[in-house]
């Protein structure tokens, strides 16, 4: 009696892979598409950019080394941000220090209800401006947004960095810090209502705005 022998099988699945691993990008091309944005990333989260460029290079040393494992490459720069987010964690643990983290009800009743765009129409800063809002944000030079941003919690701040300096959906973006998408969410809106009250309050104590009572 004789006997099948079912080889074909095994060699058509090894060709596939094969095939799959040559249409793979190569880890130097992704890496090299998404590194200003990355090292961008490492410089808000170490806040220097010495310590920034260790971030990246640490980074990029764990990315290389488990990118066979990345099974869609279409989404390595969700991946890459997420590595960085766990490399930062653990050089922070590993210098003793806590992440600074804020519970839900950070804000108080007052930070929770400013609104930004409501203080500028009542105080009406500029009088003669059809453009309120716009004439408002001219006022700030790149350093004085950045100034404001550095003052906001920052697990706040990461939550809008993700999703408003680097383009992540909120989904995507609860992915990268490992929270559920409810936990994001909370911290966004808590990091815009900082960031609204932060920019105000900048504009008055620097002399950009005059509140109403003060003319």
């Amino acid at each position: 009696m004789e006997t099948r022998q079912p080889a074909a099988a095994p060699l058509s699945t090894d060709r596939s892979a094969d095939r799959a691993a040559e249409s793979r990008p190569a880890f130097a091309h992704v890496a090299r598409e998404h590194l200003d944005r990355l090292y961008g990333f490492c410089v808000h989260l170490a806040g220097d950019r010495t310590d920034a460029e260790d971030l990246l290079q640490e980074t990029l040393l764990r990315a290389m080394g488990a990118y066979s494992e990345l099974r869609e490459p279409e989404r390595a720069k969700g991946w890459l941000f997420a590595i960085a987010t766990n490399v930062w964690r653990d050089q922070i643990r590993g210098r003793g220090r806590r992440v600074q983290t804020a519970s839900l009800d950070a804000l108080d009743v007052d930070g929770e209800g400013f609104s930004l765009f409501q203080t500028i129409a009542i105080e009406d800063p500029f009088p003669y401006s059809d453009e309120l809002h716009l004439d408002f944000l001219r006022l700030f030079q790149d350093e004085d947004v950045q100034a404001v941003f550095g003052s906001i919690n920052p697990t706040f701040r990461l939550a809008l960095i993700l999703t408003v300096v680097h383009g992540f959906s909120c989904k995507e973006a609860a992915a990268v810090l490992d929270v559920p998408l409810g936990t994001l969410l909370s911290r966004r809106y808590r990091g815009r209502k900082q960031l609204e009250r932060g920019m105000w309050d900048y504009a008055v104590a620097h002399g950009l705005v005059t509140k109403a009572d003060e003319t």
